[in-house]
């Protein structure tokens, strides 16, 4: 299931925050809709660019942070899976370590618009 597919998914112009909301290396969830039918996705900054992807690791299919906002790792480099340690990029979410290694987080489009993130095309 893309994250399209659920019911509650944003659609394409949802602004999401301000670029300055997630702190520089950093990243912040939202989360759409209900547990049952919601979807949570993920938003990280590295200065003026921002990527986005579905809170879902494809190893297991479980949200990637156990505490709220915490994706990265501590030099900031990293998306990180909290439940095994598999390392993600920023820019296109490929797993370059771990069990799912070579596999890739399903991307959520944003765009940084006059300062704000918002759900792209």
């Amino acid at each position: 299931m893309g994250w399209r597919d659920y019911p509650a998914a944003p659609a394409a112009g949802t602004v999401l925050c301000l670029l300055d909301a997630i702190p520089d290396g950093e990243g912040r969830e939202f989360v759409f809709g209900s547990s049952v039918s919601g979807v949570r996705v993920l938003v990280v900054r590295r200065g003026d660019r921002a990527w986005g992807y579905v809170n879902r690791c494809p190893h297991n299919y479980i949200p990637l942070n156990d505490v709220p906002d915490r994706f990265v790792s501590f030099d900031h480099e990293w998306i990180v899976c909290s439940t095994h340690g598999a390392v993600f990029r920023y820019e296109d979410g490929f797993c370059e370590d771990g069990p799912c290694q070579g596999r890739s987080l399903e991307v959520l489009a944003v765009a940084v618009e006059s300062g704000t993130i918002v759900v792209a095309d």
